[in-house]
């Protein structure tokens, strides 16, 4: 195996794929269903198990137990299910992933370039798109959707079925019960949205006019105590339309478990 360097505690499963250029640290333990992309990096003590793909170039701390059955009395050890982690991902100590459930479509799946922090916990069946932050032990439940970009603030609960929007925020300690709107702050326990996401917005090049008209949205969107559907139909009609407007109303209309507005 050509660069691998294994450290002679680990154990390697028959059957795991391991790539050129991955280090497996002491007492590590790697599945037979596991496949390890070029240059994966694990740390001590990490578990690797169940049907988990791992991109190149992941850095996995000590302790983390990745690709783990679901919490889900419905599982089965028969079912057919999985983990698919991109490349460039952090994860840290003591983080746990889950693979998904045969009933809620079989993956999880992370895209690229997140950081996950320690002690966090991704659940069965969630998604987490690029560019993601978790702060340390925060914690998605089953079938949460992340869109790019989005924070989720240390010692956060995010409920099952939830998603966060682009470039939105989460406050520590926040408890998050319904939908994220894109582009915004949120914090409380329920979490509300605070105000958009101005910092966020800026570093991700978005433009101060775009920045300004997404503000004007969410004065009509959340703060004139509209319905949905007026709401909705008030911010098209007197902002000016951008892609971004376009994802945040296209997010509102969608929302099945309603907004922490």
């Amino acid at each position: 195996m050509e660069n691998i360097n294994i450290h002679k505690t680990a154990i390697i499963h028959s059957g795991a794929k391991v790539s050129p250029g991955v280090t497996i640290g002491p007492y590590s333990i790697i599945d037979s269903d596991v496949t390890l992309g070029d240059n994966v990096r694990i740390g001590s003590h990490c578990v690797i198990t169940g049907q988990t793909k791992i991109g190149r170039n992941c850095k996995i701390y000590t302790g983390a137990v990745v690709g783990s059955a679901p919490q889900d009395k419905k599982h089965s050890s028969d079912d057919n299910v999985f983990l698919n982690i991109g490349e460039n991902n952090v994860i840290r100590e003591y983080v746990t992933i889950n693979t998904g459930t045969a009933e809620g479509g079989g993956k999880t799946v992370i895209c690229d370039n997140n950081l996950l922090m320690a002690y966090s916990h991704v659940a069965h069946d969630c998604v987490i798109g690029n560019n993601c932050i978790m702060a340390n032990a925060a914690t998605l439940g089953g079938h949460v959707v992340l869109e790019d970009n989005a924070m989720i603030g240390g010692f956060s609960a995010v409920h099952q079925f939830t998603r966060v929007g682009r470039l939105a925020i989460i406050g520590g300690c926040s408890k998050v019960v319904q939908d994220v709107p894109p582009f915004s702050m949120c914090d409380g326990h329920p979490a509300k949205v605070i105000k958009i996401n101005t910092v966020g917005l800026k570093r991700a090049g978005i433009s101060s006019e775009v920045a300004g008209n997404l503000k004007k949205a969410f004065k009509v969107l959340f703060r004139q105590g509209l319905s949905k559907t007026n709401a909705v139909k008030k911010a098209i009609e007197e902002v000016p339309n951008c892609p971004e407007l376009e994802h945040l109303i296209f997010f509102i209309k969608t929302s099945e478990r309603g907004l922490c507005s």
